[in-house]
């Protein structure tokens, strides 16, 4: 079983990452580029005996407790078989 967790900042928290990059990309000639926000994918390769709804708690915790500060970044989790 497969995971992909996305994290990214939440709504109104700056984005200096972001803000560098949409910066560039203004300098290169793309200013159609409005805003730019950076974020993270985490892939998680679960066994495939584990119960579905077994790691989808499994994985809240571990976002929770490491894979996102939860005070300025939310994230979202992907299960596929």
């Amino acid at each position: 079983m497969k995971a992909i967790v996305q994290v990214k900042l939440k709504s109104g928290v700056l984005d200096p990452q972001g803000k560098a990059v949409a910066d560039a990309l203004e300098r290169l000639g793309f200013n159609d580029v409005k805003d730019v926000r950076i974020g993270k994918t985490i892939e998680i390769e679960l066994d495939d005996s584990i119960d579905k709804s077994l790691a989808e708690n499994q994985l809240k915790d571990m976002c929770e407790s490491l894979l996102a500060n939860v005070v300025i970044e939310q994230y979202e989790i992907n299960i596929s078989p």
